[in-house]
């Protein structure tokens, strides 16, 4: 093999790992979630674990919380703190968990 064909391999493999590496990283702001909900499914809290929930449930939910139509303590408030992409974005990544 020459020397251009094992450099694009090369390439090819790094870019792999860092789109791998990347799509493992929580995105902005999925940290804070951590603070009170479990990270990992098989927890019992009373405070329900998002890691493996369907996306568009978690959605959903942080409509609601930011609307008013489902009781909260601090939810409310968070939900607001977030817009609509990064909330797809948390919704999406913490689907992925398990």
């Amino acid at each position: 093999m020459n020397a251009t064909r094992v450099s694009a391999a090369v390439v090819v493999v790094l870019a792999s790992i860092a789109t791998a590496v990347a799509a493992s990283e929580p995105p902005a702001g999925a940290a804070s979630c951590s603070g009170c909900h479990p990270a990992n499914a098989g927890v019992q809290s009373p405070v329900p674990p998002l890691a493996g929930k369907n996306a568009a449930e978690i959605v959903a939910q942080m409509q609601a919380f930011r609307a008013g139509q489902r009781p909260a303590t601090v939810m409310g408030r968070i939900a607001k703190g977030f817009s609509d992409t990064e909330v797809q974005a948390i919704a999406g990544w913490y689907a992925q968990q398990h």
